[in-house]
């Protein structure tokens, strides 16, 4: 073959597939059949769709079908396999249902027309919405609504969104949507719509057990059924009703509807009949579509009589819009498999985010409710702890000093059990957080022990100390805390040693210009912990079995405050335990050094040293209990004291007098005792301001320096720690001053 033949073939071809693709794009100019005769097919094949004749009403749409195709008129083509779309999706055949919704597809490419667009996006919802993909079916509906404002075609919306609001449970939005329908003004569907909204009225107050009233519109869906031959709702009424009537215990009237429900299944609305209807409707489809193919084989036998070189241009053009047809099935599979699987994560992605919001809303709330009560306990219990003190001092009987030291016994065993559930709470809502601060490892680890040595006498248990002296002397790291995980452990074994040892051992497990890894062990020689409860035994409120928990006391909160706060220095802590052996806890952790300080000449002085005679304290309270103890504790010491009953009179009090310390109350009505610290400050820089309170969950020690506090002393307080502090605050200062 010359080129000059390739080129001319070539040029036919393109000529052909521009002429037959551009045969989509042009048509003759709409000459629409008379509204009213398309009005009364419509009606007609509604009302045999609406008395479930299905088949009859598709022979009535496909006979209007060759008339618009005479006329040459887009539009009513489309509303027409729209139409028989429809009806294939309510036989359940979605296969034919598409290729009907195909074709409409197909003239609406070239064709201007609202409704149309939003009737496809209708039909995609209505598949999508029967294959269960409730959340793509939504969005697609609301996509049809921005289309048109067509009253049947909203209706129909509306209805169908109130079906899905149901599936999904949003009960509020479904029973919205159903009312407005069960008074509708649609001119086409007016009963119909009723109906249906009736009756899904009865299935969401039946899934809400609002049963009478689910009987009500139950009824009324019937009664509209039956007076308009409606078969489907006539029997889907009636087994809804002969269900409602069963569950409300009315059993002569279940048993009424259910021998309806069978006399319709009998007569109405048999299978066999179902399956006649489906079979009559692919037959009259298979017949439409084999006129059809007809119409294209005829086309195809004109072709072929044609003996040009445009025979050829024909088939390939063919061949060329099979290949795009295969494509676009490929495609559109493609992309029904992937909006079924959006919509499955949807789902799934919602599930999960109302889990976590219900999650975070019962952590939030236990928290503000652990914070709210261990707050509010702290006032009461320093009211216990005080005068406890102050009956004690004033030598009481002997048969009531072993009360008292029994009552100031129990007010210590709460105050720590209170601080516990605070330290948990703190952690649990992500409130602490480490600092970062020079101190002396030794010191902390003797000052701890030392605190411990009295109940260490009491179960005869010695406590020995194995530091190694190869740790530099100043750390930096959080001693406050590291106190707390010692104490807690050291404390542990010594509740569940008697007559034994425990062993505090440090040995420095490696070293590098500026840090170091340190490993703790708390060992003991106690009763031991078996296999079984070391699984949960830094749970909180384990201690490993009832029994112990009877025997032993505590909170079971001391291994999970342990646990929480090596988590702030990324550590872990590890258990080995034998029963009647004893137990080891042992953990690392990683400090910075420092080689270079000079070791530090300590000026505190001991509680023993300090004279607190002719000190002038005061007192900001706003509870009057609490300002009589403190006064009183302060009155034993030989101090003299004013009490401020607020944050205003404590400023106005420091501005008038001269005082040589101020105990401030955090927590009080009108302006806090933060606020009240910061005006003093503006006056007064030099005077010891030690905040006197029951912290609370919110509060922060670092917000009571930054006001300018000296000191924090929390209520309920131990005498000897209250005295300790106000000695060190005031004589420091002294000390300060005169250097």
């Amino acid at each position: 073959m010359t080129r000059k033949s390739s080129y001319t073939i070539l040029s036919n071809l393109i000529l052909a597939i521009v002429f037959v693709l551009h045969s989509f794009g042009t048509r003759a100019q709409d000459t629409y059949l008379a509204k009213d005769t398309m009005a009364t097919v419509y009606k007609e094949a509604r009302t045999l769709r609406n008395q479930n004749e299905i088949s009859s009403a598709i022979d009535v749409l496909n006979k209007a079908t060759e008339i618009a195709e005479k006329n040459d008129n887009p539009k009513t083509l489309v509303d027409i396999y729209q139409k028989i779309a429809l009806l294939h999706i309510e036989l359940n055949d979605h296969d034919t249902a598409s290729f009907y919704r195909d074709r409409a597809g197909a003239i609406l490419k070239s064709t201007e027309y609202r409704l149309g667009d939003a009737f496809q996006k209708f039909i995609d919802a209505t598949i999508l919405y029967r294959e269960k993909n409730n959340f793509q079916a939504i969005k697609m509906l609301e996509e049809a609504k921005l289309l048109s404002n067509d009253k049947n075609l909203i209706n129909n919306i509306e209805l169908t969104e109130a079906t899905i609001f149901i599936n999904i449970e949003k009960f509020d939005e479904a029973e919205t949507k159903l009312n407005a329908l069960l008074v509708n003004s649609d001119i086409d569907e007016r009963v119909y719509l009723a109906t249906k909204a009736n009756l899904g009225l009865a299935e969401l107050n039946f899934k809400q057990g609002n049963l009478e009233k689910s009987a009500k519109h139950g009824e009324a869906a019937l009664e509209l059924a039956t007076k308009n031959n409606f078969f489907k709702e006539m029997l889907l009424a009636n087994q809804f009703l002969a269900k409602v009537y069963e569950d409300l215990r009315e059993y002569d009237k279940a048993l009424g509807f259910t021998k309806n429900l069978l006399n319709i299944r009998d007569s109405l609305y048999t299978i066999e009949r179902f399956k006649l209807e489906t079979k009559n409707a692919d037959k009259i489809t298979t017949k439409f579509q084999g006129e059809q193919i007809q119409k294209l084989s005829e086309e195809n036998e004109t072709l072929s009589e044609s003996k040009n070189r445009s025979e050829i241009t024909a088939i390939l053009a063919s061949a060329f819009l099979v290949i795009i047809s295969l494509l676009a099935v490929s495609l559109f599979r493609n992309n029904q498999i992937k909006l079924k699987t959006n919509d499955l994560l949807q789902t799934k992605n919602s599930e999960l985010e109302t889990a976590r919001d219900s999650a975070v809303s019962a952590m939030k709330a236990k928290t503000n409710f652990l914070s709210t009560v261990t707050h509010e306990l702290r006032t009461p219990l320093y009211a216990v702890t005080g005068l406890t003190h102050l009956l004690l001092d004033e030598n009481p009987a002997e048969h009531q000093k072993e009360h008292l030291k029994s009552l100031k016994f129990s007010g210590e065993y709460l105050l720590n059990f209170i601080n516990d559930i605070l330290q948990i709470n703190k952690i649990d809502a992500d409130k602490l957080e480490a600092l970062n601060v020079e101190f002396k490892l030794k010191t902390v680890l003797t000052d701890v022990l030392d605190s411990l040595q009295q109940k260490a006498n009491e179960n005869n248990t010695k406590i020995v100390l194995d530091y190694d002296n190869d740790i530099p002397m100043h750390l930096m790291g959080d001693p406050v805390k590291l106190s707390q995980i010692i104490m807690n452990l050291v404390g542990n074994a010594l509740k569940f040693t008697e007559d034994g040892q425990v062993d505090v051992i440090t040995k420095l497990e490696s070293k590098d210009e500026n840090r170091i890894n340190v490993y703790f062990e708390i060992r003991d020689n106690g009763i031991g912990i078996s296999e079984e409860q070391q699984r949960n035994i830094f749970d909180s409120f384990e201690q490993g079995s009832v029994q112990i928990n009877r025997e032993y006391g505590g909170t079971g909160l001391g291994l999970t405050i342990v646990k929480s706060l090596l988590g702030l220095f990324n550590s872990k802590i590890q258990l080995k335990s034998e029963i009647d052996v004893g137990s080891s806890f042992y953990f690392n952790l990683d400090l910075e050094y420092q080689d270079s300080v000079v070791a530090d000449i300590s000026f505190e002085m001991s509680q023993e040293d300090f004279d607190f005679t002719g000190l002038h304290i005061l007192i900001v309270e706003d509870n009057k209990i609490n300002q009589v103890i403190t006064k009183k504790m302060l009155n034993k010491k030989g101090i003299s004291c004013d009490i401020a009953n607020n944050g205003n009179e404590a400023i106005d009090a420091a501005k008038n007098k001269r005082y040589d310390a101020i105990l401030m109350d955090i927590h009080m009505p009108g302006i806090s005792g933060e606020e009240a610290t910061i005006q003093i400050r503006m006056f007064n820089k030099e005077i010891p301001i030690i905040a006197l309170t029951a912290i609370s969950m919110d509060d922060s020690l670092d917000s009571f320096y930054a006001a300018g506090c000296n000191d924090v002393v929390t209520k309920p307080f131990k005498p000897e720690v209250f005295y300790q502090k106000i000695g060190e605050n005031i004589f420091r200062k002294k000390t300060e001053t005169q250097t």
